[in-house]
């Protein structure tokens, strides 16, 4: 929600690779059968890696570790690599306000709104999600936050199993309560066959996240592989 206060967390993102910010999520799984698990303290909590590959996990928790200690301001992160089936959490069940991370939740919960109703997005339900994903526009969520109103959302989140996420209330949607956690399994759910949203309900949200403005695509973008596709949602 930019134009707005800043809270505890400084930057947040939703992101599909790696985001430099507060709350940093990357596609999430269940740990691996067999895999190994590994710890490294960070102030009064820890960093917990488990990994398929070995000697993964104690080296990328050391690693990420290292680059948390000392960092200013709140910070949660969660991270899941499909090639090494390898996953990390920080304070995944941290809560922090959305602002404008919420966006792809309020996305998520119109597109199985008009899925219930068996309908598709009407032409300006598109040009609403579109300025609100891809330009991060504010009088568009609201609109749309209207549309599917927080029990609406609520809908979306019990069937996501975002279980930890809190909705803003009234139209309070900047508000709304997220872990790091709940942002991998929105991730997840949007990269994975699921029957929460339809395969073109996914695609449609990945392409909007694909398709942020470049003045908004800060964080997973800047430490993509080259090649790599990066869908991105950031809050500020």
């Amino acid at each position: 929600m930019h134009g707005s206060r800043i809270s505890t967390c400084t930057r947040r993102g939703l992101a599909a690779v790696v985001a430099a910010g507060s709350l940093l999520t990357v596609l999430t799984s269940a740990t691996p059968a067999s895999a190994e698990t590994a710890s490294a303290p960070v102030g009064g909590s820890k960093v917990v890696c488990t990994s398929k590959k070995p000697g993964l996990a104690p080296a990328l928790s050391r690693d990420l570790a290292g680059a948390l200690d000392g960092r200013k301001g709140a910070s949660a992160m969660a991270v899941y690599d499909r090639t090494t089936k390898t996953s990390c959490e920080f304070k995944g069940g941290t809560h922090f306000d959305s602002a404008s991370v919420v966006k792809v939740t309020v996305l998520g919960a119109l597109l199985r709104k008009a899925e219930e109703a068996h309908r598709k997005l009407t032409p300006h339900e598109v040009d609403l999600t579109t300025d609100m994903i891809t330009k991060s526009d504010n009088d568009a969520t609201t609109a749309l936050w209207h549309r599917v109103r927080p029990a609406g959302v609520q809908h979306f989140l019990s069937l996501a199993a975002m279980r930890d996420t809190v909705p803003g209330k009234g139209g309070a949607w900047g508000l709304t309560q997220i872990t790091a956690h709940d942002q991998l399994t929105l991730m997840r759910l949007l990269t994975t066959d699921t029957p929460v949203l339809t395969e073109h309900s996914r695609g449609y949200a990945l392409d909007l996240m694909h398709r942020v403005v470049p003045e908004q695509r800060w964080g997973a973008p800047a430490g993509a592989p080259a090649g790599a596709a990066v869908h991105v949602k950031n809050g500020w």
